[in-house]
């Protein structure tokens, strides 16, 4: 039987990837002062992403999650918000129309601020410091002082992120979203790209297909669906005393949410059967993730099926497969075998990033495009062989014009890393690779339709 959970029961067990704090009394009341504060998000508001998730689960719907890498208290500004809001629906809206599903959007934002990293110190000019583990711990200045974890920093993220979250429901809710506006979504700079054809095909469709609908005399003012979104944040439950401050017992339901974000996930360092990350997040009712690596086991991971959704719950548990253009045919047939073998009902998504990060000749941290997209066809093909459905991909990307992965229609070279390269941590796709990645997908994701849908026609005689 399993041990007796409570929102501190994770103190108890092993724990890696944290931050060693020299002011253990700060922490301490950084983390009261915390637990005082109003819940970033709502525990409906989980439930109802739950409930979608429940659907890419059984094929009705596309999970489409993505933002930054990590998020930034001196890039906090709101266009950078309304930049990346305007790619995502963009992103969503190509992918809904090619495969005529609902896509659900959640994005790597509003709490993205916690980093893992390979080791815990870095070395400059014969100097030692501790490694940048994201704002919500320290600052990336190669300094004694700002490497040093402060936990005051937990107030400065929760201040952002409420920030963040009040302007994007405000986007979502406020008329941004709606779809009349589909052509002004375009970004500036997108404007002259490749892409732009495309998306304004696109667009026009979608215009005069609403036009048509009010010619019929259609009111689409009284259709909120059209007019608004539902749009959900997540991030990397890393920073623990963080997340415990911010957990709460819902009054509705007597559960217990985590209300820094809607949905959170357990990176592919820290999902250890007996640590702490694991026993952190089973007891919490949120939606999960969980990231799978080249490491992972059949075993493992059914394992950790029944650790962090015994209840075999559609929607609470997504499969963020992380394993690498050349690897992902290696292991994920066997993951998916198991998966199956149990009838454990789970999203599997594509994260093509994390696994295909090099490092170029100029010395900047880079990812291909071409092996980004090579991971996403292959995890597409392998579900089409095992006969399950790819639901979901999550992707690291930003709404600005950064050059940080190379390729792509522009074709960024190694030599154009330099000019606009802005991240702390991983490279991101910038808006015009991410628009590309959503027709590219959306190509997927249409044959997959077609696919389906040939059984179906046959065995209606059509």
């Amino acid at each position: 039987m399993a041990e007796r959970w409570t929102p501190d029961s994770w103190r108890k067990k092993p724990i890696v990837q944290v931050p060693d704090y020299p002011d253990q009394a700060k922490l301490a009341e950084v983390e009261k002062r915390l637990s005082t504060f109003p819940p970033l998000v709502f525990a409906g508001e989980a439930r109802s992403l739950k409930r979608t998730l429940g659907k890419v689960s059984a094929g009705e719907a596309f999970l489409l999650q993505g933002g930054d890498c990590a998020e930034s208290f001196k890039e906090h500004h709101p266009d950078n918000i309304r930049d990346f809001f305007r790619v995502f629906l963009q992103m969503a809206v190509v992918l809904t129309f090619a495969a005529a599903l609902p896509v659900v959007k959640v994005g790597r934002i509003a709490g993205q601020f916690a980093k893992p990293r390979t080791s815990p110190t870095e070395k400059q000019g014969g100097v030692e410091l501790p490694s940048y583990r994201g704002d919500i711990i320290n600052d990336n200045e190669f300094t004694e002082a700002a490497r040093t974890p402060d936990p005051r920093r937990q107030i400065e993220a929760y201040r952002q992120s409420a920030a963040t979250l009040n302007l994007l429901r405000a986007f979502a809710q406020g008329g941004y979203a709606n779809l009349l506006s589909v052509q002004q979504w375009m970004l500036g700079f997108v404007k002259d790209s490749p892409q732009s054809r495309r998306y304004t095909e696109i667009s026009n469709r979608i215009s005069e297909a609403l036009g048509f609908m009010q010619a019929c005399g259609l009111d689409l003012e009284r259709h909120p669906e059209l007019r608004t979104t539902d749009f959900y944040t997540s991030h990397e439950a890393l920073l623990l005393p963080y997340e415990q401050a911010m957990t709460r017992i819902d009054s509705t339901s007597g559960d217990w949410y985590c209300t820094s974000g809607h949905m959170l996930w357990i990176g592919d360092r820290t999902r250890q059967l007996d640590h702490a990350h694991v026993e952190f997040c089973r007891g919490i009712k949120n939606p999960l993730g969980l990231k799978c690596g080249p490491s992972s086991t059949p075993d493992g991971l059914l394992k950790l099926i029944d650790i962090l959704n015994p209840e075999n719950e559609a929607g609470r548990l997504t499969l963020i497969c992380r394993m690498g253009a050349d690897a992902v045919g290696d292991h994920l047939p066997t993951l998916i075998r198991a998966v199956q073998r149990e009838g454990r009902k789970v999203v599997w998504s594509s994260d093509p990033m994390h696994g295909n990060t090099i490092t170029a000749a100029s010395g900047y941290k880079t990812r291909p495009f071409e092996s980004i997209l090579k991971e996403v066809k292959n995890f597409f093909q392998i579900h089409a062989a095992e006969g399950t459905y790819a639901g979901g991909v999550h992707l690291e990307m930003t709404g600005t014009n950064v050059t940080e992965c190379t390729g792509g229609a522009r074709a960024i070279s190694d030599a154009d890393l330099n000019d606009r390269y802005h991240t702390f941590c991983d490279p991101r796709l910038n808006a015009e690779q991410a628009i590309e990645m959503a027709f590219l997908l959306a190509e997927l994701l249409k044959e997959e339709r077609i696919a389906n849908a040939k059984p179906f026609a046959a065995a209606a005689g059509l």
